[in-house]
């Protein structure tokens, strides 16, 4: 049991940093200006570094069990169906306007950065490694997401309005981060794994003074407290916007198995 929660629990970091590289993928060559095109380019290419390493060991882990070497970290990102990713439906969302993208990026970087804080403690050396490398690149994308966010906030009233519209949209999806499923508590209470429960009132602290500096009318907490909130992706129950980010990203592989170049 112990092997294959682990194996679970890595394959939903591992989806949540390639599901979101993904979608920031898509603003190559369409961002605002060149120099935040290149930015978001360069945050994807990190979650990408992030996957493939999570990706690595879930593989590892799997052929461990298997007794096979049939599993790889392409066949994970590629070979899957729908209901076999365990990404947080947050990072599957559409891009939007840049506002939108920038408060999706806002929130995971966030949440990633407390996360990877205490995985860097986990009992499992290879997540900790993992954490401790992955944790200098979030700590970037912290500051990039949140000086957009104080930004588009704080700047002509249509950018603080598509922010505020951007929130409206997104923040039902953050109940999600702090929502353990059974293979996150199982994974606590084998030591490897990060109890998501504790993060929620430090990320609402954090969001919070950044949404203060946004001039954002109230605090997005004391907002939207009691909100309905949306879950399943960690469980693999996922929004329509899941189905076509894999059909895009999967073509080449399923169309030309083995392909290489």
């Amino acid at each position: 049991m112990t092997k294959e929660t682990l194996y679970n629990y890595t394959l939903h970091l591992a989806d949540n940093a390639l599901i979101l590289a993904q979608r920031n993928s898509e603003w190559c060559g369409h961002g605002p200006v060149l120099e935040q095109d290149i930015a978001i380019t360069n945050i994807s290419l990190d979650l990408i570094g992030q996957a493939r390493s999570l990706y690595q060991y879930a593989a590892e882990l799997k052929n461990e069990n298997s007794g096979t070497g049939a599993v790889t970290e392409d066949s994970l990102a590629y070979l899957r169906d729908v209901r076999a990713y365990k990404n947080c439906l947050l990072v599957e969302q559409p891009n939007g306007d840049w506002a939108q993208t920038i408060l999706r990026q806002f929130f995971f970087s966030t949440y990633q950065f407390l996360l990877y804080q205490q995985l860097q403690k986990s009992t499992d050396i290879t997540l900790a490694a993992i954490a401790e490398k992955s944790l200098k690149e979030v700590t970037y994308h912290v500051r990039w997401s949140s000086e957009w966010v104080i930004r588009l906030g704080d700047g002509t009233q249509e950018s603080h309005d598509r922010l505020e519209n951007a929130l409206d949209e997104l923040w039902m999806f953050t109940g999600e981060f702090f929502t353990p499923v059974g293979y996150e508590q199982e994974a606590v209470n084998a030591g490897f794994g990060v109890d998501v429960s504790t993060l929620k009132v430090e990320w609402e602290q954090r969001v919070n003074e950044i949404f203060a500096e946004a001039t954002l009318p109230e605090s997005a907490a004391a907002g939207r407290e009691g909100a309905w909130m949306q879950v399943g992706g960690k469980e693999g129950v996922h929004t329509e916007q899941l189905g076509f980010i894999l059909a895009e990203m999967q073509y080449m592989q399923r169309a030309y198995p083995g392909a290489e170049w």
